[in-house]
This record gives C-alpha cells, sequence and structure tokens, in this order.
C-alpha cells in the first residue's frame, strides 16, 4: 500500500494538499522536527498560507508535476487529493515514495513515544488540548497535534520532547490509497473516545459503519494499555465492552454511572467550577475557563488521564483553571456597541444544541442570537433535518444562512427554509436569510447592547465577523 522512503530517515519532505488545517499544522511540525518541508495546494489562502510563510515553508499553488523537482525523500499526499491528480499520477510514474500524513505521523513522530489518542465525533480538539495544555504546564513537555489551534500553545502543533504524544484521533478516512480512519494510525497507548454519532455522510453511509470503525480503534490499545470510555454515550460504552484493556469511564451527566464524574457543577461568566469525583473519592473543585457541560465532560476526561500518567492534583488543578482555550471554540471575538460577538466551529446538531446551552448559561443576560450556516458534508444534507429543528433551544432568536454546499442537488441538500419553519412550529423565532450581507444588516438593526451573537459555522462564513463588526461599528 505504501512505499518506503530510500533512506532509513527522509530529509526533505514534499506534501500535497499541505494547506489543510491539518496538513498545515503536520508541516510546521516537520520543519520544528528540523526536516526539509515544502509543499502544494490547489487552494493557498490565509490563515494557513500566512503561517506556512511564517514558517519558511515553500507553497506552491496548484497541482503540477514539476512541483516534484527536485525530487524528495518522502511525499506525504493529504486525503484530498484523488488518485486522478496530475501530481499523483507523477508521484507514481517517477516512483517516489509516498505516504499518508496519518502514516507519516505515526513513523516519524509516535514510534518511540506513549501515544495519547482523542476520538470521538465532538470534543475531540478540546480534550486533545486540554490534555496537551496539563501535561505542559506540569513540565513533561509532550508532543501535540491537534486539528485546531489552542490559545496556550499558539499553533496546532507542539514538537516536545516527553515521553508523550497526544493527537487528535479523527475518524475521517487517511488518503485515496488508504481508506481508513486516520486514528488507525496512531498506535494508542491511551485512548480517550469522548461520543459516536453519525457524521461524515460524504463517506459513511450510516452510524454503523462508524461503529466499526471505533471497534478497531478499541482493538488497537494494548493490554497494558488503557481506554477512557464516556459513560454518557450508550454507543461508546458498548464499543469497550469487550476492550482486552482496561478501560475507565467518565460522565458529568446527573444519573449517570461512572469511575470518574464531575459534580456540583456550577456555570458562570468565567466558565465552569466543578467537584471531581474518582468513584467516591473526592479529589476537590476545579475551575474551567470554559462554558458547557460537554466542556466540563471533556475536562473529566483529561483529568482523569493525566492522573494516570503520573500528574498530581495540584498540578492539574493549576493547568486547567491556565487553560485558554482554542480558537473557534466559543471564542468571543469582540464586544461592539455593547453587543457580544461569539465565534464557534459547531455544525453537528448535537455540537449546536450544547453550544447554545454552553453560551446561554454563560450569559444569560441579553438576548442570544443563534446564526448557523450550514456547510460540512453531512450538515449541508437532509440527514439531521428534524434534529436541527431541536437543536436551537435556549437562542432567543435564530438565523439560518443558505446551505454552504452549492453543488449538492436539491433533493439531497437540507431544506432551511422547511428547518426555519419547524423552528418556527416549536414556537421559536426563526428567520431564514440567505445571504451574508442580509445577515449582517439584520443584526444590526436588531440586536442592543447586552445581546449576544453566536455565529456558527465550520467555515469562513462568507466573512460575516469583520462584517458585522465593522457594521456594529458604523450604527
Amino acid at each position: 500500500m505504501f512505499k518506503m522512503p530510500r533512506m532509513a530517515e527522509p530529509k526533505s519532505i514534499h506534501l500535497m494538499g499541505i494547506c489543510g488545517t491539518g496538513m498545515g499544522s503536520f508541516a510546521g511540525l516537520l520543519k520544528a522536527a528540523g526536516y526539509q518541508v515544502r509543499g502544494s495546494d490547489q487552494n493557498v489562502y490565509p490563515p494557513m498560507s500566512d503561517k506556512l510563510a511564517a514558517w519558511g515553508i515553500e507553497v506552491r499553488e496548484g497541482y503540477r508535476p514539476e512541483n516534484l523537482d527536485p525530487a524528495p525523500d518522502l511525499v506525504v499526499v493529504g486525503n484530498v487529493i484523488r488518485r486522478t491528480n496530475l501530481e499523483a499520477e507523477a508521484v507514481m510514474a517517477r516512483n517516489l515514495p509516498y505516504t499518508s500524513f496519518p502514516k507519516a505521523l505515526k513513523d516519524l513522530f509516535l514510534a518511540n513515544k506513549h501515544s495519547v489518542v482523542v476520538a470521538g465525533t465532538h470534543g475531540k480538539t478540546t480534550t486533545t488540548s486540554l490534555v496537551a495544555w496539563l501535561l505542559a504546564a506540569a513540565g513533561r513537555d509532550p508532543g501535540m497535534l491537534v486539528g485546531g489551534v489552542p490559545a496556550n500553545f499558539s499553533e496546532g502543533f507542539r514538537l516536545g520532547h516527553g515521553d508523550h504524544f497526544v493527537v487528535e484521533g479523527d475518524e475521517y478516512d487517511t488518503a485515496y490509497f488508504d481508506k481508513v480512519p486516520k486514528f488507525v494510525h496512531y498506535a494508542p497507548r491511551t485512548a480517550i473516545i469522548t461520543s459516536l454519532e453519525f457524521d461524515h455522510a460524504d463517506i459513511y453511509p450510516d452510524v454503523a459503519a462508524i461503529e466499526r470503525e471505533f471497534d478497531k480503534l478499541v482493538a488497537l490499545v494494548p493490554a497494558d494499555g488503557r481506554i477512557f470510555a464516556c459513560a454518557s454515550d450508550p454507543r461508546v460504552l458498548a464499543r469497550v465492552e469487550n476492550a482486552r484493556t482496561d478501560v475507565a469511564t467518565y460522565t458529568a451527566r446527573p444519573g449517570v454511572s461512572a469511575h470518574w464524574s464531575a459534580r456540583d457543577i456550577e456555570m458562570g461568566p468565567d466558565g465552569a467550577s466543578f467537584l471531581l469525583f474518582n468513584g467516591n473519592i473526592r479529589l476537590g473543585r476545579f475551575e474551567l475557563p470554559m462554558a458547557g457541560l460537554h466542556n466540563v465532560e471533556n475536562a473529566t476526561a483529561a483529568i482523569a488521564v493525566c492522573l494516570s500518567l503520573g500528574l498530581s492534583v495540584g498540578e492539574i488543578r493549576d493547568g486547567l483553571a491556565s487553560f485558554l482555550g482554542i480558537a473557534r471554540r466559543q471564542t468571543v471575538r469582540a464586544v461592539v456597541d455593547g453587543v457580544r460577538i461569539i465565534d464557534d466551529f459547531a455544525h453537528h446538531p448535537t455540537a449546536v444544541r450544547e453550544t447554545v446551552a454552553a453560551i446561554r448559561a454563560r450569559y444569560p443576560e441579553g438576548r442570544l442570537f443563534a446564526i448557523f450556516e450550514p456547510r460540512t458534508a453531512t450538515s449541508a444534507r437532509r440527514h439531521f433535518q428534524d434534529a436541527y429543528a431541536q437543536a436551537f433551544d435556549g437562542a432567543d432568536e435564530i438565523v439560518i444562512a443558505q446551505v454552504g454546499r452549492s453543488e449538492l442537488p436539491p433533493e439531497e441538500r437540507l431544506d432551511v427554509a422547511r428547518l426555519t419553519e419547524q423552528l418556527k412550529g416549536r414556537g421559536l423565532i426563526a428567520h431564514h436569510i440567505p445571504e451574508v450581507d442580509d445577515i449582517v444588516t439584520f443584526l444590526t438593526l436588531e440586536s442592543r447592547p447586552q445581546d449576544t451573537l453566536l455565529f456558527m459555522s465550520n467555515g469562513g462564513f462568507g466573512g460575516i465577523y469583520t462584517k458585522i463588526e465593522a457594521s456594529l461599528a458604523a450604527r
């Protein structure tokens, strides 16, 4: 399947699809480790293009055979690349060694490390960042690769020279020649499974197909490793029933039994506070500068893992209190004319529901406007048509933008007009406003000081963030 490099350790590495979030961070990690790194991409634009330039990494725009000159020791092929790509065809015609991003990560960075893999439909980025920061704050110097930007590190990667490498274990596929989830390559010694729901409708036909992939992850953890499983999710518990290794469960939900549990949870403007229990043993109160029950649950997993890795309660408490969050996760971009502008990555109905609830609890004053752009492969389709109608409770007003994937045929596309009517039918105030500029005009007219504008999209949302900031400033 993969072609081995010509040498035991490649010196020059070319990345195809380098401007993707994961590939770009991996390029930065390779550069930090001393490799000669360059890459190519069809879509070269900020912020990743700016980051790559700052790291001194050359990016060649477009996919062409000449991008492979001079010949690199290894080509890393991103999962956006198809077999018919001209540059990919040139790789094989020239007999150049090639591999996938996840396998390269394993071969070059994980081989001699204690690999901590965080997997699940929701919470991967936050939990990975939490574990990495708790280890780093305690002086353990971990490596890290995550599909986001933790504010404590400023980048989505960390070389690290300690014993541990913490990696976000995505269930999306690896490469056109390796159609398995990324996490299959990460050799987990410790694994966290946060949740399991249907997602990635472009590659998975149903949730059962995703469950089978998570079964593979469970089987990869060695007998002397450990799995931390979210007890709040029945599908997760079903996956670990026959694990060959130690399984510890965790929860932040009332009425759920688990080895580790967060209780007496308090929410406020500064985040969350909770008591942590291991069975009946009370470990004390912890402060988390993030809102939402789901984030308390993510923190519970991170604490349990770090205790198992040898950190003290005091080290963890100090590290947790100094966690600065992740870009595009409940990020307060600005407060303009008294109006709070928040950017969040939420797109799955469960993530939307949890995020709306978290922001409502954190900022109870004023009205909460929830503005949603469906643009992932799953959210843009009709699979969650009815689920989205239940996902916005807690918002005072809801704005649904147009679907961000115009290439989808109408019969497959999420019916946003119908969704708006479904929300209204449940007694909610909802608006379908397709165009970004019209959304900006509406919010500028309707919002007032103390209100919160919660924008949810996994993309740039047509530049809506800078547009609303400018419009509010000018009104």
